[in-house]
């Protein structure tokens, strides 16, 4: 089964405390690189608004600049949270990016507003708060404007999204989300899902959500079958210890997002000393349950364990510590781990540390 495995990246673009989020997105950039070279399929960047702890405010920009500088790994959206915005100018964003890249962009959407309340309704001003019930329209809209076949009758029929689909592609569609609502609208409309098990507060009923998908599918235009993924929660290192002290990171992160505006990542030395309350300790507790810390061994046990838990051979992993090179050779490992074609593998983790941006 792990040969048959598909495995690719979720990027949060994480910020580290006292360093800047330029530092992050370009890390982001550097990362795909890499995994471009280790043999991953695809990799997919986020959106989150007013966190220290997250770069990515706008994925189809950071999408651009990691197609541009890589050559055929699939790149896409973690999402694109659509309540905020039009469908038209999501469609002609996505439709230039399949027209420079055709065949590479994937278009992740989402319905939650990535932010809190505040920040999502600075993001509508000075309109109202934008109606997230109007969810699943836009997806049909969205599709609509990128494939050309709005209804004759549709109020916008004779508006394109320029500059239209490419060499008769469009970018390959995708619901994110982690609830019934998500994955019934994905089988509704005949679209892939992904199921986002790395929030670490979902693993318990994301397998039936993703059955219950796979039970509802109706073939369409798009897709004949159905087509799922999960994306987990994962940190490698060279012994089980080291991965669990590297997670003490990210663990603390939720911690102090959970207390308001977080500033970042923490090194994991001070994580791992980081007071907490008994009540944040039983929280921190919950969510490691599902999270994937560990050696290579281990790793790849679980991993496969998750993909049979889902009924998927589709897996992303999502990995979040605070050092950059802890970070890549996380990746490596899994990568070596499954035997993923690494051919091109000529940089090493510490090369790519080293010629960062400063």
């Amino acid at each position: 089964m792990s040969k048959e495995l598909t495995l690719s990246i979720v990027d949060q673009s994480p910020v580290r405390k006292n360093e800047s989020a330029v530092q992050a997105l370009q890390e982001s950039i550097q990362l795909a690189k890499r995994a471009e070279q280790l043999g991953y399929s695809r990799y997919w960047v986020a959106e989150h608004h007013n966190t220290g702890s997250f770069a990515g405010t706008a994925p189809e920009l950071l999408i651009s600049q990691i197609a541009a500088q890589t050559k055929k790994i699939r790149v896409g959206s973690a999402g694109v949270m659509l309540p905020h915005y039009s469908a038209l100018k999501v469609a002609e964003l996505f439709s230039i990016l399949e027209s420079f890249f055709p065949g590479r962009i994937d278009l992740g959407l989402g319905r939650a507003p990535g932010s809190d309340q505040l920040t999502a309704a600075a993001l509508a001003y000075p309109q109202p708060l934008k109606d997230a019930s109007m969810f699943p329209q836009q997806v049909l809209d969205l599709i609509g404007f990128l494939s050309g076949t709005l209804q004759s009758d549709h109020p916008f029929a004779t508006v394109q999204a320029q500059p239209g689909p490419a060499r008769n592609s469009i970018p390959s569609i995708w619901l994110l989300g982690s609830s019934n609502y998500s994955a019934q609208l994905a089988a509704s409309l005949g679209l892939p899902f992904a199921f986002a098990d790395f929030f670490g507060t979902t693993g318990d009923y994301g397998p039936l959500i993703t059955e219950l998908y796979r039970q509802e599918f109706k073939p369409s235009g798009i897709m004949s079958e159905p087509k799922c993924n999960v994306s987990l929660q994962v940190i490698c290192a060279e012994t089980n210890e080291k991965a669990q002290f590297l997670g003490a990171s990210r663990n603390i992160n939720k911690i102090v997002q959970s207390r308001g505006r977080p500033s970042g990542l923490l090194d994991p030395q001070e994580a791992n000393n980081y007071p907490l309350t008994p009540a944040e300790q039983t929280y921190v507790s919950r969510l490691t349950a599902s999270y994937i810390d560990g050696d290579t061994s281990y790793v790849k046990e679980k991993i496969l364990e998750a993909a049979e838990r889902y009924g998927t051979l589709d897996v992303g992993i999502v990995t979040i510590c605070h050092s950059f090179t802890d970070r890549i050779r996380s990746y490596e490992l899994i990568a070596d781990a499954f035997g993923l074609a690494n051919t091109d593998a000529t940089i090493s983790s510490h090369q790519i540390q080293e010629s960062r941006p400063k």
